[in-house]
């Protein structure tokens, strides 16, 4: 098999609530798209007794041996689902770790994807959906690159042509840790996606609903709430919003002139934060 190349999208939350907590997660609803932004996977077949797994570019640093892309094949080699096949996976890591932009569990998505579509595994879709809950809770997102709102009762509904933004991701020198987050929830939103539409993926609509884990975050790295300040007096009428967890903020544009310009803007002001333009897919 010679080396093949499939691009694994950063996701963005457009909208996050967070409606309540069983005995083991959080129970969320979000308004979920893709950014153009993606980590480049090279995958090819090798004559090796295990698996090859690099991370390579700007953002590889600090990526250990246990990792999603490790975990899929370990359990992929536990459930015998490989026939002793053995990859070579390099990852070319153009989306920042812990931004809450779903780096990790694409990476993830993506290669069990790849698997399923070449027949290299041959599974059932039940069988899909609980391989990626053993990854993550937001593996399964990455299955599918169609817009998609993710209800609380944890069904999942596409859409397609949907309205596209161009966007401004911008991330400081620190990230977010998930689990801190989570922990500091203590309340619950009524639950407002129960009736999925296409207009939910509206300018208009995106631009009144919210993230409900941006406070916690915002006490906790007070950094964030100062970014999203200063992106918001530069973007209106465009909307500002953590994605997951953080601590990457997304501004919103119906223009590409106007996302083009604040993000001159906010190179100036912040030399040393990483900062993308981007558009959703």
């Amino acid at each position: 098999m010679a080396e093949i190349k499939i691009k694994s999208h950063a996701k963005l939350n457009l909208a996050l609530n967070i409606t309540g907590k069983t005995s083991f997660l959080h129970k969320i609803e979000s308004i979920i798209a893709f950014a153009s932004l993606h980590d480049e996977i090279f995958i090819s077949k090798i004559k090796s007794h295990s698996h090859n797994v690099l991370f390579t570019g700007k953002f590889s640093r600090n990526i250990g041996k246990d990792n999603t892309v490790t975990k899929l094949l370990k359990i992929l080699e536990k459930k015998n689902l490989l026939k002793n096949q053995k990859f070579k996976i390099k990852i070319n890591k153009m989306i920042p770790s812990r931004a809450g932009l779903g780096g990790g569990s694409m990476n993830a998505a993506n290669i069990l994807k790849f698997f399923v579509q070449k027949k290299i595994i041959r599974i059932t879709k039940k069988e899909i959906i609980n391989i990626s809950k053993l990854i993550g809770s937001d593996v399964i997102l990455g299955l599918n690159l169609k817009n998609s709102i993710l209800s609380s009762n944890n069904e999942i509904k596409y859409f397609s042509n949907c309205e596209k933004f161009y966007i401004l991701i911008v991330k400081p020198n620190f990230g977010c840790d998930t689990k801190r987050i989570y922990s500091k929830v203590s309340k619950f939103n009524r639950p407002r996606f129960k009736k999925p539409s296409k207009k939910m993926f509206n300018y208009n609509y995106l631009k009144k609903m919210g993230n409900s884990l941006e406070q916690i975050a915002f006490a906790k790295y007070k950094k964030l709430a100062l970014i999203k300040s200063f992106l918001e007096n530069l973007s209106k009428p465009a909307f500002v919003r953590m994605t997951g967890s953080g601590s990457a903020l997304v501004a919103y544009f119906q223009s590409k002139q106007r996302c083009d310009y604040v993000k001159k803007q906010f190179n100036k002001k912040y030399k040393n934060y990483w900062c993308k333009a981007s558009k959703t897919i």
